[in-house]
């Protein structure tokens, strides 16, 4: 067992991880789709990028925080939305939560989580965000986005880029899905490992039962009654600009709109009421010939820049991931993959672990690129190869 104190980057964090989680859920979390092309892309796109480091120059003295939606952040980035992360740990959704709100920054809970919206507000507050999958039924759907608004939600992020389940064939092999489909390995590797089934698994079951979906309705968690009405709760590949125009018009806070990766659909959503957008291909995990995220990011600043809010995600690993995103005229991140890690691999410490270690990264590529303050941050900073 390695403690997270002896974790000095993310992917010390992911490894200690994946020795705690069984392979079924780690690789839910870590593997993309189909060939993994988009994620491996990811990666490269922003490795590619390269600083044109200013010296000499006093950079002590610097200063991390920054502002979104007019409200101060403690580090430019948000926790991504996770489905399902309470698979990882109890109640992941709170750990990420406090974990969040200690670090001065915002955390978005995912529609498919297994601790309610209303408990995470009530219990932990911060600056929560609520992500969004529309439903065929509406009317559930449009339940948690008035249930977000009641409970303080200060933004509503409505992922556009999954209108129909992605291939992810090791989720098959694994037998990993709800209802959770047991095999003799899937069973077999949760017995080998025994702080999860102990911390996580048995901890739901002292506590009634198996995780349930707590943003869905009740009867959904009801096996007898689920197969007959989750045609109702699946992916919808009707979602279009008038049902961003609808959920503008009931969610009273700032509307973002994930999943965005072409010029021309930003300044659509834009339009149409969208607050911002963030510039994402899911992690890799939904069209694997999908452009990296990195690689968008250009395109969207130049149609929208100034104009409204732009957040990327998908790859962000380093601090350093932080400073070209930056620099490319993003006003923030989001890490998906790296606080769900942390989490997995230590609840509410992990995810502090991850923060931590981007921060103390994000600082030292400040100070070697030259810059004492997010705002210094521009495209002056990223070489162009001349």
């Amino acid at each position: 067992m390695t403690s997270l104190e002896n974790c000095f980057n993310v992917a010390d964090i992911r490894l200690a991880a994946k020795r705690r989680l069984p392979k079924s859920l780690f690789e839910f979390i870590d593997r993309a789709t189909e060939d993994e092309i988009a994620m491996r892309n990811n990666r490269a796109a922003i490795e590619r990028i390269k600083i044109m480091p200013r010296a000499p120059l006093d950079v002590s003295n610097r200063e991390l925080g920054t502002t979104l939606f007019g409200k101060p952040m403690g580090l430019p980035m948000a926790i991504a939305p996770t489905g399902g992360s309470g698979l990882f740990w109890y109640e992941a959704e709170l750990e990420l939560a406090k974990a969040a709100k200690k670090a001065g920054i915002p955390y978005t809970m995912a529609t498919g989580s297994m601790v309610s919206l209303e408990r995470v507000a009530k219990e932990v507050g911060g600056r929560l965000w609520m992500q969004l999958y529309v439903w065929p039924d509406r009317e559930h759907s449009y339940k948690i986005v008035r249930g977000a608004a009641d409970a303080g939600f200060e933004a509503l992020v409505v992922t556009v880029d999954t209108p129909v389940s992605p291939n992810r064939e090791y989720n098959a092999r694994n037998g990993f899905g709800l209802p959770f489909r047991p095999t003799v390995e899937n069973v077999t590797d949760m017995i080998l490992h025994p702080r999860w089934m102990f911390g996580t698994l048995f901890k739901y079951f002292a506590d009634g039962g198996m995780p349930k979906l707590r943003n869905h309705p009740p009867e959904f968690n009801d096996p007898a009654i689920r197969p007959k009405i989750e045609h109702r709760y699946k992916l919808d590949d009707t979602v279009d600009l008038p049902e961003i125009r609808r959920l503008r018009e009931i969610f009273p806070g700032k509307l973002l709109v994930k999943g965005i990766m072409h010029p021309q659909d930003a300044l659509d959503v834009v339009a149409a009421g969208a607050d911002g957008v963030v510039v994402s291909n899911h992690g890799g995990r939904n069209l694997d010939a999908a452009v990296a995220t990195f690689d968008a990011l250009p395109g969207i600043v130049a149609a929208i820049g100034g104009k409204a809010t732009i957040i990327v995600d998908s790859g962000i690993r380093r601090g350093l991931d932080i400073v070209k995103a930056l620099a490319l005229g993003a006003n923030a991140v989001q890490t998906g993959r790296a606080t769900i890690w942390g989490c997995g691999a230590g609840g509410e410490a992990g995810v502090t672990r991850v923060i931590d270690l981007l921060r103390h990264e994000l600082s030292t590529a400040m100070a070697n690129s030259g810059v004492r303050t997010i705002g210094e941050i521009n495209r002056s900073l990223i070489w162009n190869g001349g």
